[in-house]
């Protein structure tokens, strides 16, 4: 089989998947139209970052062969999950990986702008010695609003508290506060109280915008504010606006409603806005995240062609595979009442005998397994021509 691994993915991946077995093409860029669907041809198995973007039409146009996405990094919201679904391609992605790294970027972002050390930055290298206290502070203290407490921003709540940080937090999920946390019931109630906010939000696409105007406006005076998550949660005009007007002290920004790919030149409302820190994207950009999304997902996707594993898959139902016994025979069809019963029958009829078997239905789709020691001729023919399948494979 062949993997294709765009987007300078950590080389630990290719050299993992060439230690399965795999044929491993890797290339520096990513890759759109024409030149993404040639290079498509004849691959079984694709590694992208976020510059790639697999639509609906992409994926429809995609080689039957093509089995398994990996997403190199937290966000799945360059690919059409839904599409890939309807093909039975498994999409896995690393949700944990950098979460590390993306928290010290926004603990050195929380005390750069506290001390405008951007600004400073700036005209020290014009040659501009300004030794100066005002604006600077320290962010002992100080109240840090996290909005959304997920796998960051619950590791940022800690990290906070330890330089003496008080901490609120909201989220429209019930979490459990860390330490001395405290839940916000209300948005507007945070953004009130806060010296700094910063967003930990997912890439679904009911956030589109929601942070814009309105939440600006309730946002302490003087405060400042953080983006680290998605870029198109954000209204970035309204961000520059109330800088400028001096409503809040200062942003630091990482992600952006619209990203340049390679080589094209970057354009934001926020250049040249005073204590505002502007990073490319970098946030889970480390060595040592990329070393271990390199490793975890290279291991999901080696461990769904070759086992037909699920698990934290995030477009397929989960399915926990043990060591295959015989031959494993993978279903992915349509949530609908009869399938696993002509399956149950096909598998009868052909005098299969079944040594593992396990089902998972997830909204509009199922996924079922079954590990085969023994069977007449014909099976896999009989199972695809099942009504409501999608894919099957023989591991």
């Amino acid at each position: 089989m062949k993997a294709l691994l765009l987007e300078n993915i950590h080389p630990d991946a290719a050299t993992a998947l060439r230690a399965a077995g795999y044929e491993v093409e890797t290339r520096t860029g990513s890759l759109a139209g024409a030149e993404l669907a040639s290079a498509l041809e004849g691959v079984s198995l694709l590694g992208i970052r976020s510059n790639t973007k697999l639509t609906a039409d992409v994926i429809k146009a995609a080689p039957e062969e093509l089995l398994v996405i990996g997403a190199f990094c937290i966000g799945t919201n360059q690919i059409d999950l839904d599409e890939a679904r309807s093909r039975g391609i498994a999409v896995f992605n690393a949700p944990y990986s950098n979460t590390r790294s993306v928290v010290e970027l926004a603990i050195s972002e929380i005390i750069a702008l506290s001390r405008r050390l951007g600004d400073k930055s700036m005209q020290m290298h014009q040659g501009v010695w300004n030794k100066s206290a005002e604006g600077s502070h320290e962010v002992r203290g100080k109240k840090l609003g996290i909005v959304g407490y997920g796998n960051i921003g619950s590791q940022l709540s800690v990290v906070a508290e330890a330089l003496g940080m008080s901490v609120m937090f909201y989220d429209i999920a019930d979490k459990l506060a860390l330490s001395n946390a405290k839940r916000a019931t209300e948005l507007d109630k945070l953004l009130a109280k806060s010296d700094f906010v910063t967003l930990h939000v997912d890439g679904r696409p009911g956030n589109a915008g929601f942070f814009g105007a309105p939440q600006f406006a309730a946002m302490k005076d003087g405060a400042a504010f953080l983006n680290l998550s998605r870029g198109f949660v954000v209204d970035i005009d309204s961000l520059a606006e109330n800088i400028k007007s001096g409503h809040l002290s200062g942003a630091a920004v990482d992600v952006y409603p619209s990203e340049p790919n390679n080589g094209q030149p970057f354009v934001s409302p926020l250049q040249g806005v005073p204590n505002v820190i502007m990073t490319p994207h970098v946030g889970g950009s480390t060595q040592e995240a990329q070393v271990d999304i390199g490793h975890y997902v290279s291991a999901k996707l080696i461990d769904y062609i070759a086992g037909g594993a699920t698990l934290m898959s995030v477009n397929l139902p989960n399915v926990g595979a043990p060591e295959v016994h015989g031959r494993r025979v993978t279903h992915i069809h349509r949530n609908v009442p009869g399938v696993m019963a002509n399956l149950n029958a096909a598998l009868s009829g052909h005098q299969a005998n079944i040594a593992f078997q396990a089902l998972a239905t997830e909204g509009e789709i199922g996924y079922a397994i079954a590990d085969v020691t023994a069977a007449e001729p014909g099976l896999l023919a009989t199972l695809a021509a099942i009504p409501d399948t999608i894919r099957v494979r023989l591991v």
